[in-house]
C-alpha cells in the first residue's frame, strides 16, 4: 500500500488582530479548502481539528466544534492538541484515517484568537506543569526563549545581529507577496537594528508576533483523487512527530532542569535534526532533492538553526548559507517563501497546517509571485513544548 495521500484543497482565513472567535477563522479557511478541493461538505467523512487553549471548551474540542459550524452532517470527529506541532499530528491523524480505510476524504482544520503580547500559560497554580513553572521559576517567557537560543548560535558558531536582521528582511519581501500574511511590507535591515530590544540580542522585528488566524486541508486517499479526475494531485508522502530520545543534548525550554547530557555521552542525532530525518527516511529523500522548506521562524535565529536541523547545510554554517542567498527566492533551496512567522505571526493550532498549503500551492505552480520554479518536493518542519515533533514532506 502506498503511504501518499492526495491534497485536494488547501484554504486559508488571513492573519492579522481580527478580534473575532476562532471558529470564524477556521470555518472561513474550511470552505476555501472545500471549494478549492471541489468536494461537498456532505462528502466528508471525517474531521480533524487541531486544538487551541485559548478558546475555552470550543477550542479544546476543536474536531466537534468546526463539523458543528459547517453544519451536523455524521463524519467522524478527532481534536488534536500539541501545541505548536498540533496541526502536524491533525494532518498525521487524517492520513492514518484515510491509509487505514476508515475514510476517503478527510477534512483538517486549526484556528487560533491569540492574546496580546506573548502566550501564557493556561490559567491556575500548577506546580508540576514545566510551561508553568518557567513563567513563575524563571520569568522565561517565550521572548526569553528565543533570546537564548539566539545567544548560543551566537557563542557557538559565530552568528551575528546583522544575520539575524537579514532573516527578516529575505521573510518581509516574500511576506510583501503573500496576500494571507498579517505583515505584508518589505523590511531594511536598518529597520530590524532600529526596532527596540526585546530579548537581548533579538529586536522587535526578530521575534515573530501572536496572531489570529486559520488554515485548512482536504486530504483524500489517491483512488478518491482519481476517481474525481484528478490524476496528479500534491502528495503528502511523509509525516513526523517523533519525541526526543535519551539524552537529550540541548536544554530545551520548558525543560528547565539539568538534563542527562551533563553525563550521558550523546548517541545520535539531536531532537530537531531527528524531526527532519524521520520525515526523509519515511519519505525515500534527502536534503538534496527538496525544491522549498517552510520552517517556523520564531524568531530570526531559530529560522537558521532549521538550516541545519533540515540538512541544508552542516553544522555551523547557516548564516553563511543565508549570506550566499541560498534559501533566498531563486536561491539553491528556497525557505519560508510565504513570508513565514516574520510576515504571519502565530496562530498556533493553524501555522502547521498553512505551511503544507503553501507547499500545495507551490508544488501546484499557483502561489504567483512568489513561486519557486519548478517545484517538486517540499518540507515543513516545527516543533511544540514538550517534545513534539512536527515535519511534513510533500511531493507533486
Amino acid at each position: 500500500m502506498t503511504g501518499d495521500v492526495a491534497v485536494l484543497g488547501a484554504g486559508m482565513h488571513p492573519w492579522g488582530k481580527w478580534g473575532r472567535s476562532f471558529v470564524e477563522y477556521g470555518t472561513a479557511a474550511a470552505r476555501a479548502a472545500l471549494a478549492d478541493a471541489a468536494v461537498e461538505w456532505q462528502d466528508v467523512q471525517s474531521v480533524v481539528g487541531a486544538d487551541t487553549v485559548r478558546g475555552g471548551y470550543p477550542g479544546y474540542v476543536a474536531g466537534a466544534t468546526f463539523a458543528k459550524a459547517l453544519g451536523w452532517q455524521g463524519a467522524r470527529v478527532t481534536s488534536v492538541y500539541a501545541a505548536c506541532a498540533s496541526g502536524a499530528q491533525a494532518v498525521a491523524t487524517a492520513r492514518a484515517q484515510i491509509l487505514a480505510g476508515l475514510a476517503d476524504v478527510v477534512l483538517v482544520v486549526g484556528a487560533d484568537a491569540a492574546p496580546k503580547g506573548f502566550f501564557r500559560p493556561a490559567g491556575g497554580d500548577r506546580q508540576d506543569d514545566p510551561d508553568w513553572l518557567r513563567f513563575r521559576v524563571l520569568g522565561a517567557t517565550n521572548p526569553t526563549y528565543f533570546g537564548l537560543y539566539a545567544r548560543r548560535r551566537m557563542a557557538v558558531h559565530g552568528d551575528t545581529l546583522e544575520d539575524f536582521a537579514q532573516v527578516k528582511v529575505k521573510n518581509a519581501a516574500c511576506g510583501a507577496l503573500n496576500p494571507h500574511a498579517r505583515y505584508r511590507k518589505a523590511v531594511s535591515a536598518e529597520e530590524v537594528a532600529a526596532s527596540a530590544v526585546v530579548s537581548d540580542p533579538l529586536r522587535l522585528l526578530d521575534i515573530c508576533a501572536t496572531s489570529d488566524g486559520g488554515a485548512a486541508l482536504v486530504l483524500s486517499s489517491m483512488e478518491f483523487a482519481r476517481r474525481r479526475g484528478v490524476t496528479d494531485p500534491v502528495r503528502i508522502r511523509a509525516v513526523s512527530t517523533v519525541t526526543p530520545t535519551y539524552p537529550s543534548t540541548v536544554l530545551d525550554l520548558p525543560d528547565i532542569a539539568t538534563d542527562s547530557a551533563a553525563g550521558v555521552e550523546a548517541d545520535g542525532p539531536s531532537f530537531r535534526s531527528s524531526i527532519a530525518q524521520a520525515a526523509y527516511e519515511e519519505a525515500g529523500i534527502g536534503p538534496e532533492e527538496l525544491s522549498l522548506a517552510e520552517v517556523y521562524d520564531l524568531s530570526t535565529a531559530l529560522e537558521l538553526q532549521w538550516y541545519e536541523d533540515l540538512g541544508l547545510c552542516a553544522e555551523g554554517a547557516a548564516a553563511k548559507l543565508l549570506r550566499e542567498g541560498a534559501t533566498a527566492p531563486g536561491g539553491r533551496i528556497p525557505v519560508n517563501v510565504s513570508g513565514g512567522l516574520a510576515s504571519f505571526g502565530e496562530a498556533v493550532p493553524a501555522q502547521a497546517i498553512a505551511q503544507v498549503c503553501e507547499l500545495t500551492w507551490q508544488l501546484r505552480g499557483t502561489a504567483g509571485a512568489r513561486q519557486v520554479a519548478g517545484a517538486r518536493v517540499g518540507i515543513t518542519a516545527n516543533q511544540g513544548l514538550f517534545g513534539h515533533g512536527s515535519s511534513v514532506v510533500a511531493v507533486r
